[in-house]
């Protein structure tokens, strides 16, 4: 078997064909439906949602910090797809005594594509997953904002605690595609806040994600009282945080949101 390194720089020894895959990441599932990787893909955890046939017919071995040992080894998988962030280093160590498990490091943009590329070429794709990186690519391309200054965002994951997207992750990263200054980027990963933190950073935008924690349309009005001159909208957490093939869908939705921002924003200072 060929030694190959995954983005952490560990090597490891798999098929160069993989034929019996698990992916214990959501966004890498999606990806790997995406390359028409068909029948080789034999397990997927409980939050991999799309596409929803595979969720509804492949193995779901478990979460991704929690899997069951039992149901891996019954597929005896010949490549397990993990990521730095999303699955726990001790789940990763204990799975590779075992099994080539191949670990993505996903931060921003570029790191993303650097991922699709090395999975594609890994699983025979190489091609495909070539010209989807350059589709993203050009997509991203055409968001650029000439001489519009981003407006002052915070980004909510977790209502209780209070968490939001700090400087570091992928999240950040789109904020700043997207037109939007994180105030949160000068704390790494994902702080607690609260809200009279944010009213004291008076951001121009609140962005609700709808994952982890499920944002609704309900958890609105508290944040419009407790920051009356910011606009608050739902944020589509897939289009922020997911860095496979759906990345095709964001920078469309980026510019519609970053849009409505700005009109709500308006709106509400014309009004006061």
């Amino acid at each position: 078997m060929p030694t190959i390194k995954d983005m952490l720089g560990r090597a490891l020894d798999a098929p160069a064909l993989p034929y019996r895959i698990i992916s214990l990441v959501p966004s890498q599932t999606e990806l790997l439906s995406y390359l028409g990787l068909g029948e080789r893909v034999v397990g997927i955890t409980k939050f991999c949602v799309h596409p929803q046939a595979w969720y509804r017919s492949k193995v779901r071995v478990g979460g991704t910090k929690q899997v069951h040992f039992d149901r891996i080894s019954a597929l005896d998988p010949d490549l397990i797809l993990a990521n730095k962030e999303e699955n726990t280093r001790e789940m990763v160590e204990a799975l590779a005594e075992d099994y080539p498990i191949w670990v993505s490091d996903v931060d921003n943009l570029d790191t993303a594509l650097q991922m699709i590329g090395q999975i594609g070429k890994i699983v025979g794709k190489g091609n495909e997953a070539a010209a989807l990186a350059k589709q993203v690519q050009e997509g991203f391309g055409r968001l650029r904002q000439e001489g519009e200054p981003p407006l002052r965002a915070a980004y909510l994951i977790w209502e209780r605690p209070l968490m939001v997207a700090g400087g570091g992750t992928f999240i950040d990263d789109m904020l700043c595609r997207a037109g939007f200054e994180n105030v949160f980027r000068g704390q790494p990963r994902y702080p607690e806040s609260s809200l009279e933190s944010l009213s004291e950073l008076a951001p121009d935008v609140v962005l609700l994600s709808s994952e982890p924690f499920p944002f609704r349309q309900q958890h609105i009005a508290a944040y419009r009282k407790a920051l009356p001159e910011a606009a608050i909208l739902l944020a589509d957490g897939e289009l922020f945080s997911w860095y496979g093939s759906r990345l095709l869908d964001s920078p469309a939705y980026f510019a519609k949101l970053s849009a409505e921002a700005s009109r709500q924003l308006a709106h509400i200072r014309q009004s006061g």
